[in-house]
């Protein structure tokens, strides 16, 4: 159920298949014609080593900063829309390669624990490839229930994370 009044929303995306830079900027390019949504600001692109498996090419991540109409359920499911339209193949090896990944990382103040939806995003607090984007986009943010952005980010040591050019 949509709700009335814009709720800031954060969005990690990730690919590591198919041109993985083209792929993120789809995906952006995608989250901006959400309905009752508007893209309010987008990460550098960063390429990084796979936290999962080695045996698999580098990925290349950003974050998107969101205003949405949309719940968390609605914007959730317009996230795997998005994921499946760019070719995302479910049931693979965790943290295996993707076409494309697409991560609620906050919405709004919500704290929730759900079979299908976790919020704040669990790991993002230890993940360089979400924090640093995620500073880029809302240096001021502070985790519901956590602690600010800017400070995770400076105590995290970048597990090989490097900005992409353009």
């Amino acid at each position: 159920m949509a709700i009335d009044a814009m709720v800031p929303a954060y969005v990690g995306l990730g690919s590591n298949l198919g041109d993985p830079a083209r792929q993120v900027r789809i995906a952006l390019a995608a989250l901006a014609s959400l309905p009752g949504t508007r893209l309010v600001a987008s990460s550098a692109l960063y390429r990084n080593p796979p936290m999962g498996p080695v045996d698999q090419p580098d990925f290349v991540n950003a974050v998107a900063g969101l205003l949405t109409t949309l719940s968390a359920e609605e914007l959730l499911r317009a996230l795997q829309a998005i994921e499946d339209a760019q070719g995302r193949l479910r049931g693979g090896p965790r943290w295996g390669p993707r076409m494309l990944d697409l991560d609620l990382l906050i919405y709004g103040d919500t704290r929730l624990e759900s079979e299908t939806l976790t919020l704040p995003h669990p790991g993002l607090a230890e993940r360089p490839f979400v924090l640093i984007p995620l500073l880029e986009v809302a240096p001021g943010l502070r985790i519901p229930g956590g602690a600010r952005i800017a400070l995770l980010a400076a105590t995290t040591d970048g597990g090989g994370l490097a900005r992409l050019e353009g």
